[in-house]
């Protein structure tokens, strides 16, 4: 096979002479090698390429066809060329890898999948997607990732889990944050989109359906197992994990709590939107603004799935049940219906409760996560006590109670301790009691029933002897009592002498005078 060179010289020469043998002489070949390219020339079918020729594994292709086609185009070209081998193949490997690798660009000519460039509208389409996000405190996050198609205005944020609350909550903070609805919102077929398929046909969840209607938008979702028709959202999620999951790729450090993730997702958002996009060559941004002209306006309130599961409060107790735990809601709520979510991940979880009124979504309660049996409460959920719900006080049923409580203050503390001490005959003390209120005057009675409740003194005549001593006190004045410098209580003045030197010189008869 001669080179494009030789045969341009080959050519040149003929050209020149017009014979070819002379061309042949110069060109440094044969003038029947001159003539065949010549006619080749003639006929324009002039190719650098060799003619073909038979190989040893000619007779072979068929089956390898067949082994390609049985593998979808996987087959090895070493297990190829050994199963060959196996049939009488007596060729190199190096042919067989040549085959095989014809056979299968062969095979996947006309299998490709052609894809044809979105040109989108404004206003149009919303795809969004789910990543794996980060662990906090070793629980799983999930990143919910939003791309506006015409713009490319990018909406990340992070969410405890995939569930219909938690999504629909992301998605009304998405529209918000774009400042309007778009006509349609493709994204994949999650249980909370798409609850089955009959015929192909996804069946829509009831509650997405709602939502959907709420917002006035359209829902769609690809077809099951193909990411190649949402590849906007699908390389935005692989752009926020690759920035927001900390991994050996970027060195990130951990997240210490679900608040400090949502900080990060959106400084990212900030980061990206602001950027020139490389096909649009504006940013992200500034096109959102001029998009916002053909999106829907929002409802003022979010949808009520958004706020989380729906609770009915109970009647009598301002306490609604949320994954096994219990949570004081405001005593006004009695009787209407509450959705209840979680925020956050870890030791900052959160249990959110929300009533819907006539002035739209208020957050009346929000609790740190309750275990069970242990409930979480406010005291200003809750109504003041009732009067003597705890503390009893007396209260007269017939003429002898009222007779005894009439005495005063002290007769109800010295009925209320009595039975708590579980005096016995108390009528019969009570009815002494309205005795020496006769006898005696009212006040000095309701004294020492007070005396006698203080010091828990309810045996029987115990009152009449503290209402004597009462009265004799009283009655001679005050008690007269010692004072201390004339005290007959022996000193100690005598002791002092112990262990003092005695006088030089004195004999014992005469220390003793």
């Amino acid at each position: 096979m001669k080179s494009a060179e030789e045969i341009m010289n080959m050519l040149e020469a003929f050209d020149l002479t017009g014979s070819l043998r002379d061309a042949g002489e110069l060109s440094g070949v044969s003038h029947h090698t001159v003539g065949r390219y010549v006619a080749a020339r003639e006929a324009g079918a002039l190719s650098d390429r060799p003619a073909p020729r038979p190989q040893l594994i000619d007779e072979h292709l068929p089956k390898l066809e067949e082994w390609i086609e049985r593998s979808n185009g996987k087959l090895r070209a070493d297990v190829a060329h050994d199963k060959l081998i196996a049939l009488g193949y007596t060729g190199s490997e190096r042919t067989t890898r040549r085959a095989v690798a014809t056979v299968k660009k062969n095979y996947r000519l006309g299998r490709v999948r052609v894809h044809r460039p979105w040109v989108t509208e404004p206003g149009m389409w919303l795809q969004y997607d789910f990543g794996d996000g980060p662990l906090i405190e070793g629980v799983r996050t999930t990143l919910f990732v939003a791309w506006l198609a015409w713009c490319r205005f990018r909406v990340v944020l992070a969410i405890r889990d995939k569930t219909t609350p938690s999504v629909m909550a992301a998605l009304d903070v998405t529209l918000r944050r774009l400042g309007g609805a778009p006509t349609y919102v493709l994204t994949d077929n999650e249980k909370t989109v798409t609850v089955e398929h009959v015929a192909g046909v996804p069946v829509r969840n009831p509650a997405m359906v709602a939502f959907s209607r709420h917002y006035g938008v359209t829902i769609h979702t690809c077809v099951p197992a193909d990411p190649a028709s949402k590849g906007g959202s699908e390389s935005s999620v692989k752009i926020a994990k690759a920035d927001l999951v900390p991994k050996d790729t970027n060195l990130l450090p951990g997240y210490e709590s679900f608040a400090e993730l949502e900080a990060a997702c959106e400084a990212f958002c900030e980061r990206v939107n602001a950027r020139v996009h490389r096909v649009t060559r504006r940013a992200p941004a500034e096109m959102l603004a001029q998009e916002r002209a053909a999106l829907h306006p929002l409802p003022a309130s979010p949808h009520t799935v958004a706020f989380g599961v729906s609770r009915v409060v109970p009647g009598n107790t301002p306490m609604v049940a949320f994954e096994g735990g219990q949570y004081s809601v405001p005593h006004t709520l009695l009787g209407e219906t509450v959705w209840v979510r979680v925020h956050g991940r870890g030791a900052h979880e959160q249990v959110i409760a929300v009533h819907v009124g006539a002035t739209g979504p208020v957050e009346v309660a929000r609790h740190a996560r309750a275990t069970p049996g242990s409930p979480r409460l406010q005291d200003a959920h809750f109504p003041p006590a009732p009067a003597g719900a705890l503390d009893r006080k007396p209260l007269a049923r017939d003429a002898s109670e009222v007779e005894f409580l009439a005495i005063g203050d002290g007769a109800r503390l010295w009925l209320a301790e009595a039975a708590a001490a579980g005096t016995t005959k108390i009528r019969v003390k009570m009815a002494e009691a309205v005795a020496l209120a006769k006898l005696f005057a009212p006040k000095d009675v309701d004294w020492a029933l007070g005396h006698a409740a203080v010091h828990a003194r309810f045996a029987h005549g115990d009152l009449a002897s503290i209402l004597d001593h009462h009265h004799t006190a009283t009655a001679n004045g005050p008690a007269s009592q010692a004072g201390e410098d004339r005290s007959l209580t022996q000193g100690t003045a005598g002791w002092a002498a112990l262990g003092a030197p005695t006088t030089t010189g004195t004999t014992d008869a005469e220390a003793t005078r």
